[in-house]
């Protein structure tokens, strides 16, 4: 007997859903039944994940099996509050699961660091996560209605008690951008408790995935990256 759609009612917004991380947690939302608001700021590759979705997507004000497509910028807040504006209009409520997957990386040591790559950074992965976080809130809070928030950090922003362990070579800006992540989130969840919205930040795995990104490092930083 096939197991019950966890997610049969739920409409789960996922940005950074046009690769990575953020395609196969829209791909396994969308299997355990929720539909799926794919953003990114390339629109075409959120297109590309939307078109690999499966489940029915039986939300209440949209058509069986209805999954959509979004471009924005998340580092702009006027693109963030328009981006949850959309998909209220696409599918007639708020979304009431945000996952917020959008990152990059500019590695570089710290002593060549430059100013505008640390800025980026900054930009996407903690900014981007706070305009997310601050317009899905609004939206549902607004609405009334109750939902959940989950951030993507880093075992890399992760504090421990060792010094030997903390951060990574090449990734001043990364690190600190993903601890911030940390932070927000638990600071968030003390303030959205109480409008019956949910906080949870989850930790990419120690291993360095083999993406884009690590591509990238392999290039710049001329470590040896294994290819996952």
């Amino acid at each position: 007997m096939a197991s019950p759609l966890r997610l049969r009612s739920a409409l789960a917004l996922v940005t950074g859903a046009g690769g990575g991380i953020g395609r196969a947690i829209s791909v396994r939302l969308a299997a355990e039944g929720a539909a799926v608001a794919a953003c990114d700021l390339d629109g075409a590759a959120a297109r590309e994940t939307v078109q690999l979705l499966g489940g029915p997507g039986t939300e209440e004000g949209a058509p069986r099996g209805a999954h959509a497509a979004f471009q924005a910028d998340v580092s702009e807040a006027g693109a963030a509050r328009r981006l949850l504006e959309q998909v209220q209009a696409c599918f007639s409520r708020p979304p009431s699961v945000v996952v917020s997957c959008a990152g990059i990386t500019r590695d570089e040591f710290l002593l060549h660091m430059s100013e505008d790559n640390w800025d980026k950074v900054i930009a996407v992965n903690l900014k981007g996560i706070f305009l997310v976080t601050q317009a899905a809130a609004q939206a549902l809070v607004s609405s009334g209605c109750p939902g959940s928030i989950i951030n993507i950090s880093s075992i890399i922003g992760k504090v421990r008690l060792s010094w030997e362990e903390v951060g990574n070579m090449g990734q001043t800006n990364y690190a600190a951008s993903k601890a911030g992540v940390i932070g927000l989130t638990q600071s968030a969840a003390r303030e959205l408790g109480r409008h019956g919205i949910r906080r949870r930040r989850s930790f990419s795995l120690p291993a360095l995935l083999w993406n884009h990104f690590s591509h990238l490092a392999r290039l710049i930083l001329k470590t040896d990256v294994p290819e996952r």
